[in-house]
């Protein structure tokens, strides 16, 4: 039989299908595993109604089965977005969902996802650009959802607001539509601007951009305004209790599956071989498209071998520092550490990232025992947990500068992701997006003026890449030019002096 020859864009979306899939049958397990069958629908309901500003823990608002649910459905909401629209599917748009399903456990929702979601459309019509192509911004767009659950559910009823109690009013609604509305034209505005400002060392674009949007946004609605923020909410969930609030049996059966059958199908794929893995994962993952020039198939391997090493590191942490386990949000970033495996990431040069981080633990935990004090953190705080998975975003650092540049970025970026989501109050999701772009901002120029022939490496590549597509564009205007001489006659067939000469061709146009 004769095998079928994958597209990169029918492999992103089968992707896209497989994890919803997954999620999906994974809330039927849970709530057997858990034994709330028969409450995941009406949880699920509790988890679209609760303000749910950073970190918020559907876990412990509804449980483990209403939040698989959660990510299922709107993993299959971008999944028929991705198939319906017209042309390709890219690794932006994977990038784009597995942020979607990855936030589903700590922040968004079927219900507060399509305002961000779909307000960017009206932006792309009115400028006639492609849906498909912009598919991304969309999903990126979600970032500022629990805007839309605060302003909709508690921001104009302050303290008349009742956890688990559906209530609004119009002053909300008109909020909430004129917020998304300006979301939707003001993202893909601020969008291209961010990269410039990192150069590219920071994957997690968004997270640059929409912070310090939203450290504006947050301040106006809160601040200028003379508003008091609220805290997260926060309940005691019995079930969740009665797991020591950690389902790591269930997440790390869980995550293992889904990256095993990453790393075997892609090995089916790729021609029953690993062949080419070595190449990408020697990539910088600077400016790369691993999907255009590796191919689907190993990005699918990359999939695999990255969340292996990621849960890895989390059951390390876990192990060995005190601090949070398997909670919502630890589960949320791990699906949020693959967000780039088609884009830069590679366990090559993300490791140095995690070392990074641990060798800040260790530093200060030795200037607190030498001053005689304890550490009031570990690498199993939460924060640290969410952060180091979107550190990962650095690591085109370790591909241009090395693994001391690596180390030195993740020991900054770890040094600053407990504080970064007070300048938005935890209403932008790209929080850790936004503490790597800042450790770029910072980092960059002392590793540009310390090691300049990267740059120069960077601007001469470039300028070759430059050098080759106008060779080539001028080559295939020549190729056109000759073609258009020969179907109009203009050019002679070469004959011999006895030869008659033929007449020229009839223009059949």
């Amino acid at each position: 039989m004769k095998q079928k020859n994958w597209t990169n864009s029918q492999i992103i979306n089968t992707i896209a299908l497989g994890f919803s899939l997954i999620f999906l049958i994974s809330a039927f397990v849970a709530s057997l595993y858990t034994r709330e069958w028969g409450y995941v629908f009406r949880n699920w309901y509790r988890i679209m109604i609760t303000p749910c500003p950073l970190v918020t823990d559907y876990l412990e608002i509804s449980g483990l089965a209403s939040a698989m649910l959660n990510a299922g459905a709107c993993g299959m909401a971008c999944f028929f977005f991705m198939i319906f629209l017209k042309g390709d599917s890219r690794p932006n748009t994977l990038a784009g969902y597995f942020l979607v399903v990855a936030h589903c456990f700590y922040g968004l929702n079927f219900f507060n996802m399509w305002p961000c979601f779909l307000a960017p459309f009206l932006y792309l019509h009115l400028k006639k650009l492609d849906f498909k192509g912009n598919l991304h911004i969309c999903m990126f767009a979600t970032s500022f959802s629990p805007f839309i659950s605060e302003l909709l559910f508690r921001y104009t009823q302050r303290d008349s607001y009742t956890f688990g109690i559906l209530q609004l009013n119009a002053s909300g609604i008109l909020l909430t539509v004129l917020f998304s509305l300006m979301i939707g034209f003001i993202i893909p505005a601020i969008l291209p601007g961010a990269h410039a400002w990192h150069k590219g060392y920071n994957l997690y674009n968004g997270g640059l951009a929409f912070g310090l949007f939203g450290f504006f946004l947050f301040n106006f609605l809160f601040c200028t305004m003379g508003f008091s923020p609220h805290d997260p909410i926060s309940r005691i969930n019995p079930v969740y209790e009665s797991f020591h609030r950690s389902y790591r049996l269930y997440a790390n059966l869980f995550f293992l599956i889904i990256f095993a059958a990453c790393i075997v199908t892609g090995y089916f794929l790729n021609g029953k071989t690993f062949r080419g893995y070595a190449n990408l994962m020697r990539d910088t993952g600077h400016s790369s498209d691993f999907s255009e020039k590796y191919g689907m198939p190993l990005c699918l391997v990359n999939i695999g071998c990255h969340g292996a090493l990621f849960l890895l590191y989390i059951n390390l942490t876990i192990l060995f520092t005190v601090g949070v386990g398997f909670t919502g949000p630890t589960i949320g970033v791990v699906i949020a550490s693959l967000t780039f495996t088609a884009m830069g990431q590679h366990p090559k040069n993300v490791w140095p990232i995690l070392f990074g981080y641990q060798t800040l633990y260790f530093f200060t935990a030795f200037l607190c025992f030498v001053q005689g004090r304890e550490l009031s953190w570990s690498l199993s705080t939460q924060g640290y947990i969410n952060g180091v998975a979107f550190a990962t975003g650095l690591c085109p650092i370790v591909g241009r500068y090395g693994i001391r540049a690596g180390t030195v970025a993740g020991f900054m970026c770890a040094s600053m992701c407990t504080a970064t989501s007070a300048l938005h109050g935890g209403f932008v999701l790209y929080n850790g997006g936004l503490t790597t772009g800042i450790t770029a901002l910072i980092l960059l120029p002392i590793l540009e003026h310390y090691q300049p022939h990267v740059r120069q490496e960077i601007k001469s590549q470039a300028s070759n890449l430059q050098t080759m597509f106008a060779l080539a564009e001028d080559l295939t205007q020549e190729i056109r030019h000759a073609q258009n001489q020969i179907h109009y006659g203009e050019t002679e067939p070469a004959h011999s002096g006895s030869q008659k000469e033929a007449p020229p061709e009839k223009n059949l146009l």
